[in-house]
């Protein structure tokens, strides 16, 4: 490893200066970026019959993905809103108004940040997937998952669907716009009505995708889980409550003895990463926060320590699976921000934490303020995506700045 920067045990880094950096860069670029999958946008491959093939397009998206050279340009893929990418610019925007609310006016007046707050969220209402009965998001691109599914732009999902929609409840909770409050809760109609449920363990599995045969994965499923508890903590609607118990025991139930939890439950899921662990920690969170049911509170505590003791080397290198580093990816430095911010109530993790922002900062952060993709051994992602990582890193570090100052207070 001793190709990457650290500092040993004096972490130099300025985290508000990362932070504005970031934000004017992200400001600069009016939120609209490149994406890790959008590579079936290309104007060239569109003109093709390829575009027909179902194996012609997972190879087309990989050579995008994986490829560390940027073929976007050469090949005519446009910068466009991401849905997802607002609702966490808009989450992060949120956090800062909070901060903003104890007197600290370092990010932005109160008048300012609630001029941000109401544009992203108009912007993300307009962004919804087109046709549906229900609010609903998806990505602004085709894409081919593996050779069983293809997603057509827009196809609203749960995980795009979850973010959005906790972005408008918070919002709501802090400009108290009902518009925001009312399509944030026709989205939970969308997963208690739209989404398929699969029976396992005593419980559901609930559904990716309105599409069939998508209904393997603990984290998607989960999440689908945490905005029903949050459409509960509004509405008090029971069934958005019993659904997501529903979710959650099955997940509780397929958790491993060690306290994590596989991907999804085909072989070719059968892994153990570390965002995707933060994911069911923070849904699982927010299940116990806003339907005040305490009883998996041992099982949490048991995913949570196996998340810290699992995914994090001791100089802050933050570990893509339980069992290997690479890639690192940012979304692994990102979640954990958000999941210590959360579960960390009394700031016992400060010492790894400060290590991972020093390591991702110093490694993963470009002088002009974005954020690599992926550092792997040999050639190394740097490409600027703006949903996958700079919007993830937006909202992770707005949300533990604000933890910072809860903290401090």
């Amino acid at each position: 490893m001793s190709q990457y920067k650290m500092q040993g045990n004096i972490y130099k880094f300025n985290l508000k200066e990362s932070f504005n950096k970031l934000r004017s860069y992200c400001e600069k670029e009016g939120y609209k970026g490149w994406d890790p999958y959008d590579g079936l946008n290309s104007k060239v491959f569109k003109a093709t019959p390829l575009k027909h093939w179902d194996l012609a397009r997972l190879i087309w998206i990989q050579s995008f993905k994986r490829n560390p050279f940027n073929l976007r340009k050469l090949l005519l893929v446009p910068k466009e809103y991401n849905s997802m990418g607002i609702g966490l610019f808009l989450n992060g925007y949120i956090q800062l108004y909070k901060i903003c609310l104890t007197g600290n006016i370092e990010f932005g007046t109160l008048e300012d940040l609630k001029d941000k707050i109401v544009e992203l969220a108009e912007l993300l209402i307009q962004l919804k997937s087109p046709n549906q009965k229900h609010s609903c998001w998806g990505y602004n691109f085709d894409w081919q998952a593996r050779r069983l599914f293809l997603f057509p732009a827009y196809t609203p999902t749960v995980v795009a669907t979850t973010f959005c929609a906790s972005a408008l409840f918070e919002a709501y909770a802090v400009i108290k716009e009902e518009k925001f409050l009312n399509e944030a809760l026709s989205a939970c109609e969308f997963v208690k009505n739209d989404l398929n449920r699969t029976p396992h363990k005593g419980g559901v599995i609930i559904s990716y995708s309105p599409l069939n045969g998508n209904n393997t994965v603990f984290n998607a499923s989960l999440l689908g889980a945490k905005l029903l508890s949050y459409g509960y903590h509004y509405s008090k609607n029971i069934e958005y409550k019993d659904l997501a118990r529903k979710a959650v025991v099955s997940a509780i139930n397929s958790q491993n003895k060690n306290g994590s939890w596989v991907y999804g439950l085909l072989p070719v899921q059968n892994w153990i990463d570390s965002f995707h662990t933060g994911f069911n920690l923070e849904a699982l969170y927010y299940y116990q926060k806003f339907t005040s049911d305490d009883a998996f509170k041992e099982n949490i505590k048991k995913g949570y320590d196996f998340y810290l003791a699992n995914f994090f080397l001791e100089n802050g290198i933050p570990k893509y699976y339980h069992n290997q580093i690479f890639p690192i990816d940012i979304h692994c430095p990102g979640q954990f921000l958000v999941t210590v911010s959360i579960f960390d109530e009394f700031n016992q993790c400060n010492e790894l934490t400060q290590k991972v922002i020093a390591w991702t900062i110093e490694n993963m952060q470009d002088e002009k303020g974005f954020f690599y993709y992926q550092i792997k051994k040999s050639l190394s992602s740097k490409i600027s995506y703006m949903r996958w990582s700079n919007a993830f890193m937006f909202n992770a570090l707005a949300i533990y700045l604000n933890f910072s100052q809860k903290s401090n207070e």
